[in-house]
């Protein structure tokens, strides 16, 4: 199982839902990270070995720069927020967390919704 960590802009609904559904997640408000930058967010998850779920462009795009250059990070997984709903992200992330593991995304950035 692969464990979440969902930044400040994401809504608590979907963790909460994740939660409800067996999910191990961790809230950036729960952390105390919510005036972090972007680069330090990234950091953070990546310390915990969690997987960071954003609907933060900025933290998609210092993602891929990371990646681009082979800079090793947890990973992250961004939901935009007009292409998607919250159940659709809810499921998604439900799906990615329970069938795959944190080795498998290291390095990796994954856009949802899945196709």
């Amino acid at each position: 199982m692969t464990p979440l960590y969902v930044d400040v802009h994401v809504p608590a609904a979907i963790a909460a839902e994740l939660r409800r559904r067996g999910v191990d997640v961790l809230t950036a408000q729960e952390d105390g990270t919510t005036e972090l930058k972007v680069d330090d967010l990234l950091i953070r998850a990546s310390s915990l070995e969690r997987l960071l779920f954003t609907q933060d462009i900025r933290l998609k795009a210092l993602a891929e720069d990371w990646q681009r250059i082979g800079r090793p990070f947890a990973g992250l997984v961004f939901g935009h927020q007009l292409h998607g709903s919250i159940g659709q992200y809810i499921r998604d992330l439900e799906l990615i967390a329970k069938v795959t593991a944190p080795a498998d995304w290291h390095g990796q950035v994954e856009q949802l919704p899945l196709r």
